[in-house]
């Protein structure tokens, strides 16, 4: 099956052309549905027999390149659309296939009856061709042609219902954001890839890995292009500081959410940087600015996730929080740690969008929390899922987010210091916090439930993809139990990706001796911080509500501040947005297009006018006048032609 691995990205294309030239036409949303989804479920079919394949082989004869045709073959440049099967790309292919299937299949479900059902579906496929590009492509030209894919499907779907109000826009506007800020670090990105080709003279990752594992190369060469692969990264994975597109995506359908939000897109920074670990430990410096900014951003997202009150909104400063603890890992060395977290991330992110999609479908598209309250008995599937996936971000014992959180925190504290473990620690506190305020705000305590609401429990379509969600977010940690616990046979996960990282560890050397008791310790008082964040958020949304109202009054400055995200997008606005605006206004539109280039075509016409009225002038129609012409004419003939002997 590794031989037909290239069939996981044709089908999802197959998919997306059959739903999108025939699907206007399918007069059935049920076959619409089936033909977008199981393109999806094959390509998880062939993803899984080829990890099987691969996990029976050497671990040495793992790595496998399958290459279809030449792309480009310009002088030196040699790009194939060729697809590299190792551990990494397997683990993030069963990721997005898998995932991604669950997501087709509770969309059949939510997206009943909307006029645009085919179009969903021919978008949804889309989106996993070019993200299956992006993780399986062996060269550089080819992940960048995944990445900007997924740019313009993120577009496309969270401005796909562009006719509905978001906030104070449109849902389109939400989309033309989401595409303009990352275009910002997808330029830095294209620049480190140029400074790839100028450095290694190649483009394929086997050969500039290879070299950039050599000697000789300054370590200045490796700060640039690590420096502009992570603005490429901090762009396409919502980090500080461009995050600001993530939390209005939310204006598209929350299947959409669950799809970029937990397994494929926002992810796909997190995979780059690790799929170039041997150049950003070439470069130190910018490492350690990968984890700077990762902690930065976990602890950022997560104070203004505190206050939010919008269910959707609150998950996706969770995501953006969440993605910094892989950054964090990244920065610290610890890949494996940061694509484990990724993988358990995808799981219980996914539930909490498809669990929150489900409570907006019992609602009836309300999403705003304050009007929610005692749906328990409502939606008891909905609750129970969203119940463990709430604990497994918390990090409480033996649920996936409990493994991956923990074994980053105990990195950032053996390979970094003090304070990012710090950072780390109180931001799992706030995650605990207000995941379980959402929780009580939504489904315990006293309804708040307008008259005209009637929720009830979604169909089987949507609460089975819950349901299996619920299983993986309960059981998928146990894949990569630590040293700590597993004994001899170590981390099974990491184990698993050594062979990719293993020139990266090598040359960071870093890594230091394991001390169980410390990371008991450390482990302790992450889960006692995480269970305190839970009981706060019980004592305060459900034995005393009131007291919620009595902080917010007290803290009036500071829950502002937090209600209104520290007044970034506001700041973004006047200093760059509305300077833009005013100057594409005044210059480039009034100065340099209705005069310079207007000027210029139409002071071109008036001139052909102008000479035309003159020429015109010898066009009169009168026989006697055209016969003077000839006679002068030929005079000046003779005149010449005399004269020139």
């Amino acid at each position: 099956m590794i031989e037909l691995i290239y069939l996981t990205v044709l089908l999802p294309l197959l998919g997306f052309i059959i739903n999108g030239v025939f699907g206007s036409k399918i007069k059935n949303e049920k076959v619409i549905g089936i033909i977008g989804s199981s393109t999806i479920g094959l390509s998880f079919i062939i993803t899984v027999l080829a990890f099987f394949e691969t996990l029976s082989l050497p671990t040495e004869n793992r790595e496998h390149i399958i290459e279809l045709f030449t792309w480009l073959k310009v002088g030196g440049l040699d790009i194939h659309i060729a697809y590299q099967v190792d551990q990494l790309s397997l683990v993030m292919a069963l990721v997005v296939t898998g995932v991604g299937f669950i997501i087709h299949v509770y969309s059949m479900g939510y997206m009943h009856g909307d006029k645009s059902y085919w179009r969903y579906f021919a978008y949804l496929n889309l989106f996993i061709f070019a993200m299956m590009n992006l993780i399986l492509a062996d060269n550089f030209v080819l992940l960048f042609l995944g990445w900007e894919g997924v740019g313009l499907c993120s577009y496309l779907l969270i401005g796909f219902w562009y006719e509905k109000k978001f906030e104070k826009s449109t849902t389109s506007e939400a989309g033309k954001k989401a595409f303009i800020v990352n275009r910002i670090g997808d330029f830095g990105f294209l620049l480190g890839i140029f400074l790839i080709y100028l450095t290694f003279g190649s483009l394929n990752f086997g050969e500039v890995f290879a070299r950039a594992g050599a000697p000789g190369i300054p370590e200045s060469t490796f700060n640039y292009i690590a420096l502009f692969l992570f603005i490429g990264a901090v762009g396409k994975s919502a980090q500080l500081p461009l995050y600001t597109w993530l939390p209005d995506a939310m204006a598209g359908p929350t299947p959409v959410s669950a799809l970029i939000h937990a397994a494929t897109m926002v992810t796909a920074g997190v995979y780059m940087v690790a799929r170039c670990s041997i150049i950003f430990v070439s470069a130190p410096a910018i490492l350690t600015v990968v984890a700077v900014i990762g902690a930065a951003t976990a602890l950022f997202a997560a104070t203004i996730a505190l206050v939010q009150n919008d269910i959707k909104k609150v998950l996706a400063y969770s995501t953006i929080s969440q993605l910094g603890y892989m950054f964090l890992a990244l920065g610290v060395g610890a890949f494996s740690a940061g694509i484990f977290h990724l993988m358990t991330h995808a799981f219980f992110k996914a539930l909490l969008f498809l669990g929150a999609g489900s409570i907006i479908h019992a609602m009836h598209g309300e999403q705003n929390i304050q009007n929610y309250g005692g749906l328990k008995k409502y939606l008891p599937t909905t609750f129970a899922t969203f119940l463990i996936a709430s604990l497994a971000i918390s990090g409480i014992p033996l649920l996936s987010g409990f493994f991956s959180k923990d074994e980053i925190l105990w990195f950032s504290f053996a390979n970094g210091n003090v304070l990012y473990w710090g950072i780390g620690a109180f931001t799992a506190l706030l995650t605990a916090f207000y995941m379980f305020r959402l929780v009580y705000l939504t489904f315990m305590g006293k309804e708040r439930i307008a008259k005209d609401k009637h929720p009830h429990e979604s169909p089987k379509v949507m609460t089975i993809p819950l349901i299996i969600l619920g299983v993986l977010s309960a059981i998928g940690g146990f894949i990569g139990i630590p040293a700590l616990f597993s004994g001899e046979s170590g981390n099974k996960f990491e184990h698993w990706l050594e062979p990719i990282f293993k020139n990266a560890g090598n040359k960071l050397a870093i890594y230091q001796t394991h001390s169980h008791s410390t990371e008991i310790i450390l482990m302790i008082i992450s889960v006692v911080l995480a269970i305190t964040g839970i009981m706060v958020a019980r004592n305060i949304y459900l034995k005393n509500p009131s007291f919620a109202d009595k902080m917010k009054n007290r803290f009036n400055g500071v829950y502002k501040i937090l209600w209104n995200k520290y007044f970034v997008d506001e700041f973004y606005d006047r200093l760059i947005v509305r300077p833009i605006y005013r100057f594409s206004e005044s210059v480039l539109w009034k100065i340099t297009d209705a005069k310079i280039i207007d000027g210029v075509v139409d002071g071109t016409a008036s001139l052909v006018n102008s000479i035309s009225e003159k020429i015109r002038k010898f066009e009169n129609g009168v026989a006697q006048f055209y016969a003077l012409i000839m006679t002068v004419g030929v005079a000046i003939a003779l005149f010449w032609i005399i004269f020139s002997l």
